[in-house]
């Protein structure tokens, strides 16, 4: 792309040739402008607009230039507008790039891309503890492949490492550890019971959201919104109580997880930051795989090196085995990374949208690959608390925009 420099400016006390000037003001029409900022740092305008929005244009009398009292707005050439070049952009916009022209077609693309990866995951998941039953373990190698991935990410620069301090540090940890202790509690409740049966399990989710909204943090939940969580309540214990594969080790993880699930949510209210969500999803999964590392060797540790490793081996082979672990620790990072991107391009109500039929999504496949077994009570049970979840998240989306609007009135 063209760029150009204000012809007659001065640039930390440089003079440009006024010559120039001259004659592209036949057809432009340029304020006096001087620019505080060095070059390297961005100094150089493009098609009148500005790189970085530290560098402030200032007006200034130039020689040969009449003075300047105000800020005027920068015009484009007319000749420029009217180049008969495709990459001139006309009344000083910028070219419309594909992500802007079709939003709604990209977003789309990330809810499939949020779903796709999610139902992989949660299927390669359950069908690596069909031969290698060690949840901590498996835990840990998901949080690992994620932070190899965040490592690579920043040394390439994509995205660009953000720093932080202590007291972002210490604000994060409480965050990271309810992560590492929710992460690794589902992955004990996937790797005991049924997928589908873990996940109807934490169906109940919002309902401890909202019961430590109303009695940790002291917000007033009204009560269309306790209303609507009674399903949900009703459905999983209809579900529960003829669930073929229940048992309690299962049940009890999938509810430790809900509340772990909670109380990072507080925690992440209280951690707001500026940081972008990718790095800061970054050093979340940094600090939890540092907290999820030894419980998985005093739980596990004796059992893996004693069999647990040969057992798979002989299982399935080392390189099924090994490539197994990576690709479900890559589909988690990434199926929680684009979750976050999806759901930052959406409107609460879209948001709450797309994480129920995400859970129903993952539910039938499940069934379906696994062939897993529900009586008609199961499903009916399933189905409620789907129904409840859906009814809570619609009534508080709604909510929640009615308070931006009081905001923004």
């Amino acid at each position: 792309m063209e760029s150009r420099v204000i012809s007659g400016a001065t640039v930390r006390g440089i003079a440009l040739p006024p010559k120039p000037a001259a004659r592209l003001t036949a057809n432009c029409s340029f304020p006096a402008l001087k620019v505080t900022g060095k070059l390297s740092q961005g100094g150089n305008l493009i098609w009148g607009r500005q790189l970085r929005p530290a560098i402030l244009l200032e007006g200034s009398p130039v020689s040969g230039v009449s003075p300047v009292t105000k800020r005027e707005t920068l015009r484009p050439c007319s000749a420029a507008a009217s180049s008969p070049a495709g990459g001139s952009d006309s009344a000083g916009g910028a070219k419309v790039g594909f992500l802007e022209k079709y939003p709604a077609l990209v977003t789309g693309f990330f809810f499939f891309m949020w779903y796709f990866l999610n139902v992989i995951f949660n299927i390669l998941n359950k069908k690596i503890y069909n031969y290698f039953p060690y949840p901590y373990f498996v835990s840990v190698i998901h949080l690992f492949v994620g932070v190899i991935y965040c490592l690579l990410s920043w040394a390439v620069g994509l995205p660009k490492r953000a720093p932080i301090d202590s007291n972002l540090l210490k604000l994060l940890i409480p965050v990271a550890v309810c992560h590492a202790l929710g992460h690794v509690t589902s992955n004990v409740s996937f790797a005991a019971v049924a997928v589908s049966f873990t996940h109807t399990i934490k169906a109940l989710e919002p309902f401890f959201n909202a019961a430590a909204s109303q009695f940790i943090l002291g917000q007033q939940i009204p009560f269309t919104l306790w209303l609507s969580l009674a399903p949900v309540v009703i459905g999983v214990s209809m579900a529960s109580l003829t669930e073929l594969s229940f048992n309690w080790t299962g049940f009890i993880s999938a509810m430790i997880s809900n509340i772990s699930f909670t109380y990072r949510s507080i925690y992440s209210k209280k951690a707001m930051t500026d940081m972008d969500s990718t790095n800061l999803y970054a050093y979340i999964s940094i600090i939890a795989l540092i907290v999820c590392i030894p419980p998985a060797v005093i739980f596990e540790g004796p059992q893996l090196i004693k069999h647990g490793f040969s057992d798979a081996i002989a299982k399935v082979g080392l390189t099924k085995f090994v490539t197994d672990l990576f690709w479900v620790g890559m589909f988690y990072h990434l199926y929680n990374q684009l979750a976050t991107n999806t759901l930052e391009r959406v409107a609460p109500l879209t948001h709450a949208v797309g994480n129920v039929l995400k859970r129903v999504f993952v539910i039938g496949f499940s069934i379906l690959v696994f062939g897993n077994k529900i009586s008609l009570q199961t499903g009916i049970g399933t189905s409620i608390a789907i129904a409840g979840v859906a009814m809570y998240s619609f009534i508080k989306a709604k909510i929640e925009e009615e308070k931006r609007q009081m905001k923004a009135a």
